[in-house]
């Protein structure tokens, strides 16, 4: 008797180290990332110094760390993750084209005689964009670049002008072909069949990036229509803030719109109707994307020079070599997660919740970390975490990706970290304080949250249209 109890209170104080480890990784890594070190060698550090303390205080195995190499080995030969960097290469061949001035241009002055119509055409632009390129830096560069002097001479507020070109710059985070989808598709994934494990189903469904595409297209179409829907109030009840353009009318003929709209859209259609018609794998239409733009580029171009593709290799190389290192230190960082049994010390801790309780604790949870993190780390080190428990709670997994992917949104717009404020803050003049750009986007990320609150209340508006295809067999 006096062995079991024994036994019982060293397994208890293992348990209660195990815990004390698991908070001191992960304060670990948020104190050095908040120093302004590199993110991917912060998760890689802080977990390798949590481990060589942990193997000195018998809490942590350090053979754990022998699976590494298969980790990484892993990630190299995953055909999903083989969408990121094509659908990379993309957007940048898309972005060197200048489609995105034209199409910019042509559409603001299509829109100027409206109130707040400069502003309209923003959204519509970085709908087209988000759809095409996907890539948040290049399309908050070009509006600021582009548009921001027209709806400052025109008048527009500053903070209205900077909230309306981050919150369109990030549209291509929810409106697929994205990035995040990609990477969030892959981890749900991976979540869906362990929670399935668990659950004692040894013939695991999977989930994939397609029905997660499908998934957010009515979502990121909500947004872009809710985005639309408040700029147009605010100029119709304020019209001081997002008035009419002043300048002489410059008229738009419908071809040269049409000259200017149609490139995007035939890309549009040829990557996500290839998708949507199961003719092709995301991964496969990432390839043809590529190809689809170097033509459209040609025409537009008219000549493809050694130039324009070492501009297009060395952007490509630069964001790839940033994802994916980052996923490598996440990679090992998980690892010794796993190591310290911080998985059961989460599950224990989430199990003690009801499900919709533990589900808004998650979000919550995500929003905040949002703050100070980007949508990689969170996606790499915290959703492989949570993911497999509020999936074992019975949570569609492709709402839950569409729901994840709207949350890890708005950490482009909330400062101190947000990327979108701190592209549109290098391009701004000084005239625009940075306390106007904070204010801008506030009103938008209340309305990403609103967006979130109709998908919990009706999440048929991300599972609607992935289950009546899989039902017609077209993919």
């Amino acid at each position: 008797m006096f062995i079991q109890i024994g036994l019982y209170g060293q397994g208890e104080r293992q348990s209660k180290m195990h815990e004390l480890f698991v908070f001191l990784l992960f304060a670990l890594a948020l104190m050095i990332i908040l120093t302004g070190f590199p993110v991917a060698f912060s998760l890689a550090g802080s977990a390798l110094l949590v481990a060589l303390l942990g193997h000195v205080l018998d809490v942590f195995d350090l053979s754990y760390l022998q699976v590494f190499p298969q980790r990484l080995f892993g990630i190299m030969k995953n055909e999903t993750l083989m969408a990121v960097p094509l659908f990379v290469l993309m957007g940048v061949i898309l972005e060197q084209s200048q489609i995105s001035e034209r199409l910019l241009l042509k559409m603001g002055q299509a829109f100027q005689r409206i109130r707040g119509g400069l502003g309209l055409s923003v959204f519509l632009v970085g709908a087209l964009l988000a759809a095409s390129t996907g890539i948040v830096g290049a399309t908050v560069v070009t509006m600021g670049l582009i548009s921001l002097p027209s709806m400052l001479k025109n008048k527009y507020s500053p903070s209205l002008a900077s909230g309306i070109i981050c919150a369109s710059g990030t549209l291509g985070q929810i409106i697929p072909p994205s990035i995040i989808l990609i990477i969030l598709g892959d981890v749900i994934s991976s979540a869906h069949q362990q929670a399935q494990l668990e659950a004692g189903i040894f013939s695991p469904t999977s989930v994939s990036v397609a029905d997660l595409f499908m998934g957010a297209i009515f979502p990121g179409l909500l947004l872009v229509a809710l985005y639309m829907v408040y700029v147009f109030f605010i100029a119709l009840f304020k019209p001081e803030v997002a008035p009419p353009v002043k300048e002489p009318e410059l008229k738009v003929s419908l071809r040269e719109m049409l000259g200017s709209v149609l490139p995007p859209l035939i890309l549009i259609i040829g990557v996500l109707g290839s998708i949507l018609a199961g003719m092709a794998t995301p991964t496969e239409s990432a390839s043809v994307g590529c190809v689809g733009a170097l033509i459209l580029t040609f025409f537009i171009k008219k000549r493809l020079s050694l130039g324009f593709f070492k501009k297009v290799l060395s952007s490509t190389v630069l964001v790839n070599s940033m994802v994916f290192t980052i996923l490598i230190g996440a990679s090992l960082f998980s690892l010794v997660f796993r190591g310290l049994e911080g998985d059961d010390v989460v599950r224990t801790f989430l199990m003690h919740h009801q499900s919709h309780h533990l589900f808004f604790f998650v979000m919550a949870l995500m929003f905040l970390l949002g703050f100070f993190l980007d949508f990689f780390e969170i996606t790499f080190v915290i959703v492989p975490i949570v993911g497999p428990v509020l999936l074992q709670m019975g949570f569609d997994p492709i709402w839950l990706g569409v729901m994840i992917a709207l949350n890890l949104q708005t950490s482009f717009l909330t400062p101190p970290f947000g990327f979108s404020l701190f592209y549109f803050r290098g391009v701004a003049p000084e005239s625009v304080r940075t306390v106007d750009i904070y204010k801008g986007v506030v009103p938008f990320i209340f309305i990403q949250v609103i967006v979130m609150g109709v998908l919990w209340f009706w999440p048929q508006l991300a599972t609607w249209l992935p289950m009546t295809l899989q039902k017609t067999g077209a993919f």
